[in-house]
């Protein structure tokens, strides 16, 4: 997911490391700017988009702003290395960068800069709308994975207890959570819900992107990529908490009754 997709780094204590991306999914509050990485985060993502449509708009050549662009990304690297602090997505960063710059400085279009953002999009899409039709929604995989202990902050969050690992009941894989839930019905719903939400993330950039692309007009393009970035995928991410957030809790007491 982008842009895009992805987890960033702020001030907070080991003990309580923040939520960031699809893991603010199973927080129990929202954070918009713990879940899109905070200010550092955010900085580090817009960067060097937005300093290769400045330096473009402004010298309309091609090299100068994709040398600049690549400067940007870098020096987010550089200086996490010298901070001695998780350098994850700015190496993420990095590699996004430079594949729209060698496929930007191979076709000589500086449009074709935002090319391979368009395809990860469009490979999303197609995938998210998939896994609706055949009832596995993806967002009930990633939050369900995450419950699951496949991430280290989920784990932290779930301890194993003495009951789990007693020898009286066996231990359970956490891949079996992956299909678990689909068992439930109320669950299903949720998650299908939210996955549409983020077909439309998707939609919604292709739908302005792609004739900006196909027209050549990178300075609306660019501007567009930064406003359709991290601003629409927070608000995702929200409304995705929103719709899936105690999903668990209420289908126990559903049960139960």
């Amino acid at each position: 997911m982008s842009s895009t997709d992805e987890e960033h780094v702020d001030d907070h204590s080991p003990q309580t490391p923040p939520a960031r991306g699809m893991r603010s999914l199973t927080a129990d509050s929202f954070s918009f700017g713990e879940a899109v990485g905070g200010v550092r985060g955010v900085i580090e993502s817009v960067l060097p988009g937005l300093v290769f449509v400045v330096v473009f708009v402004i010298t309309e050549d091609l090299t100068p702003s994709l040398v600049a662009s690549a400067a940007a990304a870098l020096v987010a690297v550089v200086a996490r290395l010298v901070q001695r602090t998780p350098v994850t997505q700015a190496l993420g960063g990095v590699l996004g960068i430079a594949v729209g710059v060698f496929w930007a400085w191979r076709s000589g279009e500086a449009q074709d800069f935002y090319v391979w953002g368009l395809w990860t999009n469009a490979a999303y899409l197609v995938a998210f709308v998939v896994s609706i039709l055949v009832r596995w929604p993806l967002v009930g995989l990633f939050v369900e994975a995450i419950r699951a202990g496949f991430s280290d902050a989920a784990r932290r969050d779930e301890p194993v207890t003495e009951e789990a690992t007693s020898d009286d009941e066996p231990e359970r894989s956490p891949f079996a959570a992956l299909a678990d839930w689909r068992s439930d019905p109320a669950l299903v719903r949720r998650y299908t819900v939210a996955s549409w939400f983020w077909v439309g993330l998707f939609a919604v950039r292709l739908a302005v992107k792609v004739p900006l692309y196909l027209t050549g007009d990178v300075g609306w393009l660019g501007t567009m990529h930064l406003v359709l970035g991290v601003p629409l995928w927070g608000l995702v991410l929200w409304l995705t908490w929103v719709v899936v957030r105690g999903a668990h809790e209420r289908a126990g007491r559903t049960d139960a009754t």
